[in-house]
């Protein structure tokens, strides 16, 4: 896919700010550059407009939402976003699709939800799970830091004869679990590598909870549980400036129909509810959901499945206050997580998603396999057991892969091709939501002075008008309206109401005998007409407009 710049490595905040800025200097009518947040450290949370501003604003077409980075690990999200924007702006005028859907449709997007914490992960050894600020600190334990000055914070095993581990005999590379009957030999604890800092009274070693503990996506207000309930939500729903600036964005965008929210990993198209049962969702939204996650399959290589049915394991204490939830749940939009990126299947040993736990012996396994592809595969981020001379425990061992970019995101080499695969899927995300038009425009002459005017109105996307049944039992979704300019209205009013449009989803299909056919036609479509004072000879100006799916305008001459 062309593109102005390379996704070969992971861009830390400079080149994110510059490459954007590029974006918006060069492509002045089809990107408008905003800053979200300016975060604690300085920094920016961008937020970026994408469509043809000569044929229309931006908040009169459909829009599809896209972000990255609501983890701080999660660059390769950060990465498919802005593959989307630069192909998009690249090929805008030599490429028909595209042209195409930047006239007719927007796009918003936030590449890096969390620079702050983005920027450590790829400029330390460290990792975190959003920001780099303090959050419920608790003492003691082995604290994760890179001690042989490698730059990754590896495995460290320390001999012991509590250990619960040994050397696996088949791969001395490899560990496995100690057996009951095991009651000779050599036996270790595995920790990340790191110092130990002492707590009173305790004698047993630990990993000491990690500092940086806030969890972004268990900030937001739909299922938002307290950290007891749920670790790293946050004091309060939104109580994370990042959090909030997002939802405060969303808010003010009403033209968003769909979103499209970057993480990893684990090779995933995961869609909501996922706070409740599938079957509790209205039937059309399913519907609508999995033929779009459908897409997503195709053009991605991901698994598709429900949040709460096949995601949690725990479908009692399940993990709840993201950001896919608070956009279907609450605004009644169609929202995707992409979980890119996933070794596992690469190493042969997938995980399987059916919402139970996983038997043990199948993580070791994957373990194990994943250690082998690392190998094959990545040995640049491989090292084998090290001797090292710990300040503690005297001599340990160091080893393992770089889990940073192998497990939670590709090696480099193979990071461009997720990149593309996530930006056809978001074009076909966006050809999916509603599109009004203004079909026909007619008049009947009444009397002098006087016409009837007729339109037809239709919608021609996939999604309603509404997006979703969750939309209209919220009480959030907006009717289509249908304007008559020009002329002063006799009967009926200039603008009117019209409720909802379904979309081509709604239409009946089946097969009936062998034949395929068409049952009946959604309800796509809506006749309006005015008595009008008018002169012969005027112009008058039809124009139909919901705030998810655009605006569009026919002209007559009476």
């Amino acid at each position: 896919m062309k593109t102005t710049f390379q996704y070969d490595h992971y861009y830390k905040y400079d080149e994110v700010k510059s490459n954007l800025e590029y974006f918006a200097n060069e492509y002045p009518d089809l990107v408008k550059l905003e800053v979200n947040l300016v975060t604690e450290e300085g920094r920016n949370q961008y937020a970026v407009t994408l469509t043809n501003t000569k044929n229309g604003s931006a908040d009169s077409k459909p829009a599809l939402y896209i972000d990255g980075n609501i983890h701080a690990g999660e660059v390769t999200s950060t990465m498919c976003a802005m593959h989307t924007i630069d192909y998009l702006v690249t090929n805008y005028g030599t490429d028909d699709e595209v042209t195409k859907l930047l006239d007719e449709k927007t796009f918003y997007v936030i590449p890096r939800v969390t620079p702050d914490g983005a920027e450590k992960y790829l400029s330390t050894p460290y990792s975190l799970r959003s920001a780099p600020r303090p959050y419920l600190e608790e003492k003691g334990g082995i604290q994760k830091e890179d001690l042989d000055g490698d730059g990754v914070i590896r495995m460290m095993r320390i001999k012991t004869p509590y250990g619960a581990w040994k050397i696996d005999p088949a791969t001395e590379c490899s560990m496995t679990l100690r057996e009951p009957s095991d009651v000779d030999g050599d036996f270790y604890d595995i920790y990340p590598e790191g110092v130990f800092e002492a707590c009173d009274g305790d004698e047993n070693l630990k990993t000491k909870k990690d500092v940086w503990g806030l969890d972004f996506n268990r900030n937001f207000p739909l299922g938002w549980f307290p950290d007891s309930r749920q670790p790293g939500a946050g004091k309060y729903p939104l109580s994370n400036p990042e959090n909030k600036a997002l939802v405060d964005f969303a808010l003010a965008h009403n033209n968003i129909g769909g979103a499209a929210i970057g993480h990893t990993s684990g090779g995933m198209l995961l869609y909501p509810p996922g706070t409740r049962a599938e079957k509790s969702a209205p039937e059309l939204d399913m519907t609508c959901m999995k033929a779009i996650a459908k897409m997503g399959e195709e053009e991605l290589g991901y698994v598709a499945m429900n949040i709460f049915d096949s995601f949690m394991s725990d479908q009692e204490h399940y993990d709840s206050g993201a950001f896919d939830d608070w956009f279907y749940q609450s605004q009644g939009v169609p929202a995707y997580t992409m979980e890119f990126w996933d070794v596992a299947s690469k190493a042969g040993v997938p995980h399987i998603w059916n919402g139970k736990p996983e038997d043990p012996a199948i993580m070791f396994k994957r373990f194990n396999a994943t250690l082998a592809w690392v190998k094959e595969h990545a040995p640049q981020y491989y090292s084998p057991w090290k001797v090292f001379n710990h300040p503690t425990f005297g001599n340990v061992e160091i080893g393992g892969f770089d889990v940073k970019f192998t497990v939670q995101n590709p090696p480099e080499n193979m990071l461009c091709e997720e990149c593309e695969h996530d930006t056809k899927f978001n074009i076909r995300f966006a050809k999916s939501l509603p599109a009004l038009k203004v079909e026909e425009v007619t008049s009947e002459k009444v009397s002098d002075g006087a016409y009837k005017i007729s339109a037809v109105v239709g919608n021609r996307g996939y999604l309603p008008t509404n997006l979703t049944e969750e939309a209209n039992q919220l009480h959030v979704s907006k009717p289509v309206t249908v304007c008559v300019e020009g002329c002063e209205a006799v009967s009926g009013k200039n603008e009117e109401s019209i409720g909802n449009l379904d979309g081509f989803s709604a239409t009946s299909t089946g097969a009936f005998y062998g034949d395929i056919t068409t049952y009946a036609n959604a309800k796509a479509k809506k006749k309006v007409s005015w008595i009008v004072k008018a002169e012969e000879g005027s112009t008058v100006t039809v124009t139909c407009k919901q705030e998810k799916a655009g605006t569009d305008t026919k002209t007559i001459t009476l």
